[in-house]
């Protein structure tokens, strides 16, 4: 007899989009629609998921020993037919081993990227024990997180400003999948989705490996008793406008009891201080501008780090993606590209010299065979982009960056 530790992560889109009541989002019967069974950059493809969309599921990365072992799995009564339920196996001793999948809507008429207009995801029955503790990680780009105040299973976080993660403190395990068991689920709520991706896992200290049972089940829960964790950070960019300064600007798609956001800088990308604070709007659901400016006038160092620390009212803090500005010598005629994380998994950050800025720059990636792998234009580039290369198989790239007559390229390791 199998032993699974589950969770379930439960959808549902609007019903005054699609007019599909409370019925959700159906997944079952999948097909292999590219790639190898069970293996990375594999993609499968779930038929009418509601009326007139398709989905496609992609699993991107395996991170620290995880494997895939069903794509699918509803043998013996186990969870529910109407549900996506992979099933993942967990290596010994593994920190935090885990599987990263995108899921992405299609109109199924025309086969185009179809966005929805609410989503809410409820990830459930996160448990486990002395040995293994599983964990969700939900990243939609922004939205909101809703969860049971009082005795939890879990810990919920805001991970950098565009996902939440839960993960299992208490290493209880409960029966089977248990709705009911409020302690141990959480929701993520976001309008307009059109793909977002899930991190499904667990973190393994004392025991042996172990397969677990993930479940997407299509329904959505009231709390009682609830706590909501706002994302409503929708960009945040550094701009050097001249020698002395940079801009910063960011831009809020809604705001939940904000008190106030903190720019920190840094200048080796560990230890920040406070550079400029601006007190927020505090609760809205229009999209919000701001801006502050960082007299760097003084500064010796060739590179700053700037990120942005959004503050509740309560106390709670969710950080930004960290933005990079390099302050080029004048005597300097090499012209370079900064790109981290260096080996990288799904996203590459590239931070390209200051006066490239604002200005048409071609990011460009060949594999080590000199093959072209992905290219994208920007007709206004910030000084950091940061590149989806979750598609690419593993191994050496070469990264090329132009603006105009000028190049700069780095090698780069896609794990």
């Amino acid at each position: 007899m199998k032993t699974f530790l589950p969770f379930l992560a439960t959808l549902l889109i609007s019903t005054a989009a699609l007019a599909q009541g409370n019925q959700g989002l159906v997944f079952k019967n999948p097909i292999l629609d590219s790639g190898n069974a069970l293996e990375v950059n594999s993609v499968y493809l779930f038929k009418s998921v509601t009326t007139g969309t398709n989905a496609k599921i992609r699993l991107d990365s395996a991170v620290n020993g995880a494997e895939l072992k069903k794509i699918d799995d509803n043998s013996g009564g186990l969870g529910y037919l109407n549900a996506f339920q992979p099933e993942i196996k967990i290596p010994n001793h593994s920190t935090n081993a885990y599987l990263v999948f995108t899921v992405t809507f299609y109109d199924s008429a025309t086969g185009n990227i179809r966005s929805l207009s609410d989503i809410q995801a409820t990830a459930l029955d996160i448990d486990g024990n002395t040995a293994m503790k599983e964990f969700i990680e939900l990243g939609m780009s922004g939205g909101t997180a809703s969860f049971r105040t009082g005795t939890l299973d879990i810990s919920v976080l805001n991970w950098l400003s565009n996902s939440f993660r839960a993960q299992n403190i208490l290493g209880i395990e409960r029966t089977g999948i248990d709705t009911a068991a409020l302690g141990n689920m959480f929701t993520v709520s976001k309008g307009n989705v059109s793909s977002y991706t899930i991190r499904a896992g667990a973190t393994n200290s004392l025991g042996g490996s172990g397969n677990r049972q993930y479940s997407i089940f299509m329904k959505g829960f009231n709390y009682i008793n609830t706590t909501t964790l706002p994302v409503k950070l929708e960009s945040f960019n550094a701009f050097l406008t001249s020698s002395s300064k940079v801009d910063l600007k960011w831009a809020t798609a809604s705001e939940i009891n904000v008190s106030h956001f903190v720019v920190e800088k840094s200048y080796d990308g560990v230890v920040f201080g406070e550079a400029a604070t601006v007190f927020a709007y505090g609760n809205t659901t229009t999209k919000m501008n701001y801006a502050a400016a960082d007299n760097i006038a003084n500064t010796t160092s060739p590179v700053i780090y700037y990120r942005l620390r959004s503050v509740d009212i309560d106390g709670k803090t969710s950080y930004s993606e960290i933005r990079i500005i390099r302050l080029s010598k004048q005597t300097d005629n090499t012209v370079t590209i900064l790109t981290y994380p260096n080996p990288a998994i799904n996203e590459l950050r590239i931070t390209i010299p200051a006066n490239w800025q604002n200005k048409k720059v071609v990011y460009e990636l060949f594999s080590a065979n000199g093959q072209a792998a992905k290219k994208v234009e920007t007709s206004s580039s910030s000084q950091t982009e940061t590149l989806n290369i979750s598609s690419l198989k593993s191994g050496f790239y070469i990264v090329k960056v132009s603006c105009g007559v000028e190049t700069a390229q780095q090698k780069i390791v896609k794990q």
